[in-house]
C-alpha cells in the first residue's frame, strides 16, 4: 500500500512531493507506522524500484518472446517504451539515489532479470555478450534520458534503434 501510494503520488507530482508525512496521510497510518516499514524516502524508493525492475524484466521478456524480427530491436523498442511510459518509475529505478547496486553478489535477482534479457539477444557463443548488453543497455539509458527531456527529437527514434542494433549486432 505504501508503495503504491508513493508511485501515485510521484507519477502525479513528481518524487519531491512524496514525503513520508503525506504517505502517511494517504495510507492512513502515523509516521511512526510507516517508518516501522521502511527507514526514510530513499527505502521507499528503492522498493518501488525493485517493483520498477519486475516490471521491466517482463515488459523485455513479453517484447523478446513476441519478436519477429530481431529480438535486440524489440527489446530496445520495449525499454524506451517503458521509461517514456512510467517516467517517475524510471527515475526511482535509474536516477534517484538508492542503496540498490548493479553488476554485483548484493544485485537483487529482479534487477539481473531485466540485464538478462539483453544478454540473451546475443548469440551463447559471443564472448562478449554481457559487455554488449551493459553497451545496449547504457545507450538506451541515454536515449530515454534525452528523449525524456526533450533534448533529442522524437522523429528519429526509430533510425537511433537500428543503428544500436546493428552497431551492436556486428561481429567486429
Amino acid at each position: 500500500m505504501i508503495i503504491t501510494a508513493a508511485r501515485e503520488l510521484a507519477e502525479a507530482e513528481g518524487w519531491d512531493a512524496v514525503t513520508t508525512r503525506r504517505l502517511a496521510d494517504r495510507v492512513e497510518y502515523s509516521q511512526p507506522v510507516l517508518y516501522s516499514h521502511f527507514h526514510g524516502k530513499d527505502a521507499i524508493v528503492s522498493a518501488v524500484a525493485l517493483d520498477g525492475f519486475a516490471e521491466l524484466a517482463a515488459h523485455l521478456r513479453e517484447a523478446r518472446q513476441a519478436a519477429s524480427g530481431p529480438a535486440l530491436r524489440a527489446v530496445c523498442v520495449a525499454y524506451l517504451e517503458f521509461a517514456a511510459r512510467r517516467p517517475a518509475l524510471y527515475q526511482a529505478m535509474f536516477i534517484l539515489p538508492t542503496d540498490l547496486r548493479f553488476a554485483s553478489d548484493e544485485t537483487p535477482a529482479v534487477m539481473r532479470a531485466g540485464f538478462d534479457e539483453f544478454v540473451s539477444c546475443f548469440p551463447p557463443d559471443d564472448d562478449r555478450r554481457d559487455l554488449r548488453a551493459e553497451v545496449a543497455w547504457s545507450a538506451l539509458h541515454g536515449i530515454a534520458l534525452l528523449a525524456g527531456s526533450g533534448r533529442i527529437p522524437p522523429a528519429r527514434q526509430d533510425e537511433r534503434i537500428d543503428l544500436l542494433v546493428t552497431a551492436m549486432t556486428s561481429t567486429r
